[in-house]
C-alpha cells in the first residue's frame, strides 16, 4: 500500500447486490461516518464494494489507505444524471414499441375480432377517420417526446426554430466545434436572430481559443452573445422557454425534448446562474480572471484532481484534450512545488487556492 498512487482511480469491486445508483443501509452508514469523520480506511471500504461503484469514496492525497467521501452535492447530480439515462433508453424501449404496434392498433380500431366477420360496432364508436380521441380537436403536445438518431433530432429542432419569436438559450459542452456542425446551424440562427430574437449562449472556455467559433459569430447579425466558464452542464437548446432538448444517451443520439412547464423553469434557472458566472467571450470579450499565478482553469483542475478525478476524466469534463489537461497539471505542480501526485492533492488542499475567488 505505500507505494500506490492515492489518486490512482479505485479498482473495480465485486457485485453487491443492488443497483450501483441505490444506496444501500450498510453504504450509507459507512458513507455518513466517512462525511462526520473525513476519511474511511480502504478496508471498511472494500466491505461495502457499493461505495466505490457510485464513486461516494475517492482517494485520499495524504493517506494512501484511506478513502474520503465525495460531497453530496457533487455526488448525487452525477448519480442522477446515471437515472436519467436509464429511464432514456426504457423510454425509447417504449416508443419503439408503439412504433411496432402502429399498424395494428389501426387494424384493432376497425372493430374487427378474429373469427367474427361483420363485428364492426360492437365496440365503443370511433370519431370520424377511426380517432377514439374527440373530432376536431388536436392534442397537445406532449410534456415530454423522445427522439431517436440524429435525423429525427435535428428534424425536431428545425421545427422549434421555425416556431420560435423571442429567444434561443444554449449549453453547448466540449472543446473546438466542428465546422460543419457550426455551418450547418449558421442558416438556422441567422433566420431566428432576423425574427428579432435574442441568442445567447455558454461554451466551455476552450472555445475561445477556437478560431471556428469566432469565424461563426463574426457571420451573424443580430442579438447574439457568448458567455464561456471552465465547465457547464450537459448540453441544452431551448426555444422562448417554451419547449428544450436535452441528450438522452452518452452518445446523443437520444434526445428529450421537454414541454413540461416546472422542467423548463428549472433549466431557466440553471442557464441564468451559469451566465452571471460565466465571462463574457462575445460581443465583448474579457479576459478570464486568475490569481497567484494559477488561472481559473488550473484551480478547475484542481478541484478535480481533490476529487479523484483521473487526467482522462478532468479533460472530458473541462473539454480539453488529455495532453492539454497534463500540461495544466504540470504547471500547477510547479507553481505549489510539487515533485509528486500524492504531494500535489496535499498541497492543493494545504495551498488554500480551492478558497480563492479571483
Amino acid at each position: 500500500m505505500t507505494g500506490s498512487d492515492p489518486a490512482a482511480p479505485l479498482p473495480e469491486t465485486a457485485a453487491h447486490g443492488h443497483d450501483p445508483a441505490e444506496l444501500c443501509p450498510e453504504g450509507a452508514q459507512l458513507y455518513g461516518r466517512a462525511l462526520r469523520e473525513g476519511r474511511v480506511t480502504r478496508e471498511a471500504a472494500a466491505r461495502v464494494p457499493c461505495l466505490a461503484e457510485a464513486r461516494l469514496l475517492a482517494a485520499d492525497p495524504e493517506d494512501p489507505g484511506a478513502l474520503r467521501p465525495t460531497p453530496p452535492a457533487v455526488a448525487l447530480p452525477r448519480l442522477l444524471l446515471d437515472v436519467s439515462y436509464g429511464i432514456a433508453d426504457r423510454r425509447g424501449q417504449a416508443e419503439r414499441l408503439a412504433a411496432e404496434f402502429a399498424p395494428l392498433m389501426a387494424l384493432g380500431s376497425k372493430g374487427h375480432r378474429p373469427g367474427s366477420a361483420g363485428a364492426a360496432g360492437t365496440g365503443g364508436e370511433t370519431a370520424p377517420g377511426g380517432d377514439t380521441a374527440t373530432a376536431g380537436h388536436a392534442a397537445p403536445a406532449p410534456a415530454l417526446t423522445v427522439h431517436e438518431g440524429f435525423e429525427r433530432i435535428n428534424a425536431a429542432i428545425e421545427e422549434a426554430v421555425g416556431e420560435a419569436r423571442t429567444e434561443l438559450l444554449s449549453i453547448q459542452p466540449g472543446g473546438t466545434r466542428a465546422p460543419a456542425t457550426l455551418a450547418q446551424a449558421l442558416a438556422r440562427d441567422r433566420e431566428l436572430l432576423a425574427r428579432g430574437a435574442r441568442m445567447r449562449t455558454l461554451y466551455q472556455h476552450t472555445a475561445r481559443h477556437d478560431p471556428s467559433v469566432h469565424d461563426y459569430y463574426a457571420l451573424l447579425e443580430g442579438d447574439a452573445e457568448v458567455r464561456t466558464l471552465d465547465e457547464v452542464t450537459e448540453r441544452l437548446v431551448m426555444f422562448d422557454r417554451r419547449v428544450a432538448f436535452i441528450p438522452a444517451s452518452k452518445d446523443r443520439t437520444v434526445a428529450l425534448e421537454v414541454r413540461h412547464r416546472t422542467l423548463l423553469d428549472y433549466f431557466v434557472m440553471t442557464f441564468e446562474r451559469l451566465w452571471r458566472l460565466a465571462t463574457p467571450m462575445y460581443p465583448a470579450s474579457e479576459s478570464v480572471p486568475s490569481a497567484d499565478g494559477i488561472t481559473a482553469r488550473q484551480r478547475a483542475i484542481a478541484a478535480l484532481l481533490v476529487e479523484g478525478e483521473t487526467d482522462d476524466r478532468i479533460a472530458e469534463r473541462l473539454g480539453l484534450n488529455v495532453r492539454t489537461c497534463r500540461a495544466h497539471i504540470a504547471r500547477l505542480a510547479a507553481v505549489l512545488g510539487s515533485r509528486s501526485r500524492a504531494q500535489l492533492g496535499y498541497l492543493i488542499d494545504r495551498s488554500g487556492i480551492l478558497d480563492q475567488r479571483p
